[in-house]
């Protein structure tokens, strides 16, 4: 390791290693005490260009790069634990990593997540922000994709196809007259609310449950196939918000855009009949929308989306790919 790479960990990371375990940052590796829990690990990484643009604040980069793992802890039932941070940078830009290292802090301490330990490179190329973050499930509680089964309500929480409109905004393909509205799409794309709250609801209750990042489509057919079944969805009760109902009555906005966009960092969740009521109480005790759209059923084929005539909606797209 370099003095120079030395420094800017003491200079703005060390502050926000605050937990034992991290050894202040000062080895090669963390300690992270498991009890009678079972540790959960995922893992994200963002790159300009790709996934936030060159010109987002830094501060709301490092936010989405740690919120975006803790919407996968949500939705397998976890609570944060810590992370390990991964950056590869062009340069030591100091006025880019004091924003980023303070918004990073901030959502650390906010959702009870510290910094464990993490590596920093050079790179001639875009810069990338890798996160992996550990949570605690009670032993054998965890909640995966491939448990859904027929006769389940399919639900989401949240609204759908904001984060998509925000980047549309963000790049030039679409104008919105609305300032306030405008600023609501482009925060849901540039800060995302992973839904932490919503974790002891869907353990208690959820059959298979993940976080929906590359589009509500694409990730509940990723979860049908892992479940080995189908789902039924109406297209009308997909929840959306104000602003993006409107975009689609102007006709600037369209349904297939909001459920394949990605970036909504929403929980879709396989809920039992009997455990639906529950489960909303508990979503509503949280403070957290969620909605029923549908229901799972036998059969292998590809979930299918009905609109109000009963006529099955015809997808071209159902979710960002990388390749």
């Amino acid at each position: 390791m370099s003095s120079g790479e030395d420094s800017l960990i003491a200079r703005y990371f060390k502050p926000l290693a605050t937990d034992p375990g991290a050894l202040g940052l000062t080895d090669d590796a963390a300690i992270l005490s498991g009890g009678a829990d079972d540790i959960v690990v995922t893992t994200d990484a963002l790159v300009e260009g790709v996934h936030f643009l060159g010109n987002d604040p830094p501060e709301t980069v490092a936010k989405k790069a740690l919120r975006v793992n803790l919407s996968d802890l949500a939705a397998k039932g976890a609570t944060p634990a810590g992370f390990v941070l991964t950056l590869a940078l062009r340069n030591v830009d100091e006025a880019w990593l004091a924003p980023f290292a303070h918004g990073l802090g901030d959502d650390a301490t906010a959702f009870g997540c510290p910094l464990l330990g993490g590596d920093t490179v050079s790179t001639s190329g875009p810069l990338m922000i890798s996160i992996t973050a550990f949570g605690r499930v009670p032993r054998g509680s965890m909640i995966r994709r491939a448990s859904a089964q027929p006769g389940d309500r399919v639900v989401v929480s949240g609204t759908i196809g904001d984060a998509a409109l925000g980047l549309a905004i963000l790049t030039g393909r679409m104008a919105v007259n609305d300032g306030a509205g405008r600023d609501t799409l482009i925060g849901r794309y540039r800060i995302p609310q992973p839904r932490v709250g919503l974790a002891n609801a869907v353990r208690a209750h959820a059959r298979a449950a993940m976080d929906v990042s590359d589009g509500l489509a694409g990730d509940l057919a990723k979860l049908c196939a892992a479940s080995g079944v189908s789902a039924v969805i109406d297209a009308g009760s997909v929840p959306l918000s104000a602003v993006a109902h409107e975009l689609m009555m102007q006709g600037k906005a369209n349904f297939e855009a909001a459920v394949s966009g990605g970036d909504d960092y929403e929980i879709l969740c396989a809920i039992p009949e009997d455990r639906f009521e529950a489960f909303t109480r508990a979503a509503a005790d949280a403070g957290l929308p969620v909605a029923s759209i549908g229901g799972i059923v036998a059969g292998a084929a590809p979930p299918r989306w009905m609109n109000e005539k009963g006529e099955e909606i015809a997808l071209s797209r159902l979710s960002y790919s990388h390749f």
